[in-house]
C-alpha cells in the first residue's frame, strides 16, 4: 500500500491522491477564505497557540505565535484583516517557502522535545511547556508529554501523564520563579516535565536554575496513560481528564483526591483529547482514536458512570488528535484529525441538517459545516484565535509532502459561510444585476 503523504491512493476505487485532494483544496481557497498564509516549518511543531495582540493598524495586527519545533519559538504574526486581502492573492503561496508574515521574535531552548504548550489566562507573559527532560515541576513518577492545561480563574497548572496520574500546581506557590523581570514584558515559561527557562540575552534562552515545585494534589483515577486534561471554565477547583483507558473522568478539589465521576465507555477506543465549553460548563468534548467526537452533557452523568453523549459526531476518517470549542460561539467547535482534515462544527446545525437534507449521518456528517483540507497529513494541533473570529492557526506533521519539518498554516473561513443566510443572501442581491449583465465569456 503506498504510503500516506507520498500522493499514492489508499487502495479505494476511485479515490484521489494526497497531492489531487490538495490541489483541489487549493482552487477553492479564493472562494472558501477570507486570509490565508502557509509556512513551511524546519522542524515539526507539535503545538501551536495565539499570544496577545502587540498592536493594531487599519489593515492589520501584530500578533504573538507560539511554537514548540523542539524549542520553544516565539513569533511575530501579521494577522490581516477581514475582507482586505484580495482574493487572487489568498492562494498565491509556495508550500516550500516560508511566509512573510510570521517572524521569529525569540528561541527558549529547552533541553527535551516540547509537546505541548499552552498559555495563563491571567498573564499573557506566562506560558506553560510539556518536555521529556527532568522534572521542574514535580509530582509524575513517568513522562507526562502532552495532557496540560491551564485555569482560566487562578495561576493553576494540570497535567497528566503516561503514569496514569493527573497532577495539579499552583503558580502563586512560587511565583518568582515564574514571574518575568520587571518592566520587561519577556516571557518565561514552565514544564511538566514542565521545564522552567528564563532570558539570558536578546538571542536564545538558555535555562536558569529553578527550584522544584511540588504539587498541590495528585489525582489518581485512570487504568492507562492520561491524554489530555481540561479545566472547567468557570471554577477553579473543578477539571476533567481522558485518556487511552476509554474513561472520562470529573474532578473536584474540594470532594478529595478522587473522581467525581467516571464514565468507563466514553468511546470504543482511546481518548486523544478533551474540552470544556467556555459559554455553556455543562457540555464537553472528547476526541478518540474510534474517529469520533463525543458531547457529554454532565447533567445526564449518574454516579455510576452511567451516560451516553448528547451527540456523536462523525467526520474524520482517522483517530482524532485535538477538539476545540470556539470561544465565540457557544455551539461551535472545531476537531482535527490524523486524515489531514480540521473540521469546523455546529451543534445546533445537527437537527436541521438531518431534516432538511434527509440523508443518513454517515452520508452527510450532522453538524458539520466546514472543512479545512490545507494539511497533506495528520493536524496535529489548532488554535481560536480569542480576538479574531473564525481565524485560526494549525500545524501539521506532513514533512514527507511539504519540503520541510511540517506546515504551519493561520487562515480566517470567509463571512459568507457563517453568518446568518438572510444577510449573506441580502448581500449577494447586490450583485444580481452585475451578474445577470455581464456578457458570457
Amino acid at each position: 500500500m503506498p504510503e500516506k503523504g507520498k500522493g499514492g491512493r489508499s487502495g479505494k476505487s476511485g479515490e484521489l491522491t494526497v497531492d489531487e485532494k490538495y490541489s483541489q483544496w487549493k482552487s477553492l481557497v479564493p472562494i472558501l477564505y477570507d486570509w490565508l498564509a502557509n509556512h513551511n516549518l524546519v522542524w515539526p511543531s507539535l503545538s501551536c497557540r495565539w499570544g496577545p495582540v502587540l498592536e493594531q493598524a487599519t489593515y492589520k495586527s501584530r500578533q504573538r505565535l507560539y511554537l514548540v519545533p523542539n524549542t520553544l519559538v516565539i513569533a511575530n504574526v501579521e494577522v490581516v484583516k477581514p475582507r482586505v486581502a484580495a482574493a487572487e492573492h489568498i492562494s498565491q503561496f509556495n508550500e516550500e517557502a516560508r511566509s512573510p508574515f510570521v517572524k521569529k521574535f525569540k528561541t527558549i531552548i529547552h533541553p527535551g522535545e516540547v509537546n505541548r504548550i499552552r498559555e495563563l489566562p491571567q498573564n499573557s507573559n506566562i506560558v506553560a511547556t510539556h518536555t521529556d527532560s527532568p522534572d521542574i515541576l514535580t509530582g509524575h513518577q513517568e513522562n507526562a508529554e502532552f495532557a496540560l492545561a491551564m485555569c482560566s480563574c487562578e495561576p493553576l497548572v494540570l497535567s497528566g501523564g503516561k503514569d496514569k496520574l493527573v497532577v495539579l500546581w499552583s503558580i502563586h506557590d512560587h511565583v518568582s520563579t515564574l514571574a518575568t523581570e520587571p518592566g520587561s514584558g519577556k516571557p518565561v515559561s514552565a514544564g511538566s516535565n514542565i521545564k522552567s527557562a528564563a532570558k539570558t540575552g536578546d538571542g536564545n534562552n538558555g535555562n536558569a536554575d529553578s527550584p522544584s515545585l511540588g504539587a498541590r494534589g495528585i489525582y489518581k483515577g485512570h487504568d492507562d496513560t492520561v491524554e489530555d486534561v481540561q479545566f472547567c471554565p468557570t471554577s477553579a477547583q473543578q477539571f476533567c481528564s481522558v485518556g487511552d483507558d476509554s474513561c472520562l473522568i470529573l474532578w473536584d478539589t474540594r470532594i478529595g483526591l478522587d473522581p467525581v465521576m467516571k464514565v468507563e465507555k466514553a468511546h470504543d477506543a482511546d481518548l486523544h483529547c478533551v474540552d470544556w465549553n467556555p459559554h455553556d460548563e455543562n457540555l464537553i468534548l472528547t476526541g478518540s482514536a474510534d474517529n469520533s467526537i463525543h458531547m457529554f452533557d454532565r447533567r445526564n452523568l449518574t454516579t455510576s458512570g452511567v451516560g451516553s453523549p448528547v451527540h456523536k459526531f462523525q467526520g474524520h476518517s482517522d483517530p482524532v488528535l485535538c477538539v476545540q470549542w470556539s470561544p465565540h460561539n457557544r455551539s461551535v467547535f472545531g476537531s482535527a484529525a490524523e486524515d489531514g482534515l480540521l473540521n469546523i462544527w455546529d451543534y445546533e446545525r445537527v437537527g436541521k441538517m438531518q431534516a432538511e437534507s434527509g440523508t443518513k449521518l454517515s452520508e452527510y456528517p450532522a453538524g458539520l459545516f466546514f472543512k479545512h483540507a490545507g494539511h497533506r497529513d495528520k493536524v496535529v494541533d489548532f488554535h481560536w484565535n480569542s480576538t479574531d473570529p473564525w481565524t485560526f492557526v494549525s500545524v501539521s506533521d506532513d514533512c514527507s509532502s511539504s519540503a520541510g519539518g511540517g506546515t504551519l498554516q493561520m487562515w480566517r473561513i470567509i463571512d459568507l459561510l457563517y453568518r446568518p443566510e438572510d444577510e449573506v443572501l441580502a448581500e449577494l442581491d447586490k450583485f444580481r444585476s452585475h451578474v445577470t449583465t455581464c456578457p458570457p465569456v
